[in-house]
């Protein structure tokens, strides 16, 4: 019985194996239009796609990115400025998108653009902390994603939404990980409605990557000024010592981080050109050996692990 059990796993494997190695035909008509391009995976990813012959439309947030992006790229590559966080700028380059497809239409849209500051324990941060990330990761990904849509299903494309196992397990506060538990509700409820036009929709989930997301400036300054801004009665409710190994463990968190940014536009790359994308992909050994199993195992026992977790930024229980 075993053998047979065996023999099956082996057999579906096989065959995922050879029908996600089956590449779309005509790549070097589609156009794809990314996100978030002046630096990290969306940079990285666009000159990946150019180099491979897709007409790639590159959206970046300033100028100086964009001019960067083109000095390395080939002429096929096209920059649009974009922010995200506002309607008429997602407008604008609506409109900019529509007169270089045509009725070919858009054949990858892929909302990469993200922040992940500012982001400690949520009691340290305001409303408008939250907000900021939010507008960005969640809000601005479905309002671009809406505009885009009719030329996606025109093409029966591809969506392609960057989450985050933090989108699995919350292991920080502040809005980043609410943000990314949206991009996967989201994700998959229109999946679900996209199926009916021949649209897929893949959701990236990496692990711990160095990119710029978690900004330029020194993490422990960052951390001191949400301490120092906090009323006197909550630094005396926590105490030095909650700051102290709360920082800590951050700080060893992005320390560990993966250099290696290529393994997530590979994946990236693959739910593009691929004709069987997978619905997820976690790039990173440990999104597959801790984040995954962490959200499939019991409440209880993810805040346990999670509250002795050498790196995970929790001061675990409290002692008295």
């Amino acid at each position: 019985m075993w053998l047979y059990l065996a023999a099956l796993v082996g057999l579906y494997y096989l065959l995922r194996w050879y029908r996600e190695r089956q590449v779309v035909s005509n790549l070097r008509d589609k156009y794809v239009f990314i996100t978030g391009c002046d630096s990290g995976f969306g940079n990285l990813l666009a000159r990946q796609l150019d180099l491979r012959g897709l007409r790639v439309l590159a959206a970046c947030l300033t100028e100086k990115g964009a001019a960067q992006l083109r000095d390395q790229t080939s002429d096929r590559l096209e920059t649009v400025i974009l922010d995200v966080t506002k309607t008429e700028s997602i407008s604008a380059a609506t409109q900019w998108v529509k007169e270089r497809v045509g009725d070919r239409g858009l054949w990858a849209l892929v909302n990469n653009a993200g922040v992940g500051l500012p982001s400690g324990p949520n009691e340290w941060l305001t409303k408008e902390d939250f907000v900021k990330v939010i507008n960005v990761n969640l809000v601005g990904l479905i309002e671009v994603t809406l505009h885009m849509l009719p030329m996606v299903k025109k093409a029966r494309g591809r969506v392609v939404n960057m989450s985050s196992s933090g989108g699995r397990v919350a292991v920080i506060g502040g809005g980043y990980c609410v943000s990314k538990f949206g991009v996967e509700a989201f994700s998959d409820s229109i999946r679900r409605e996209l199926h009916y036009f021949g649209v897929k929709v893949s959701i990236i989930e990496p692990g711990n990557y160095r990119t710029s997301i978690l900004g330029k400036e020194g993490m422990v300054s960052r951390m001191r000024k949400l301490w120092e801004r906090l009323p006197q009665e909550t630094r005396d409710s926590y105490g030095e010592d909650y700051f102290r190994i709360y920082t800590e463990k951050l700080k060893n968190m992005m320390q560990l981080a993966e250099p290696r940014i290529s393994e997530v536009t590979n994946s990236m790359e693959h739910a593009i050109v691929s004709r069987s994308p997978r619905i997820r992909y976690n790039p990173g050994l440990d999104a597959k050996l801790l984040y995954i199993p962490l959200a499939k195992l019991p409440t209880p026992v993810t805040d346990f692990i999670l509250s002795r977790c050498p790196l995970i930024p929790s001061t675990g229980p409290m002692r008295r």
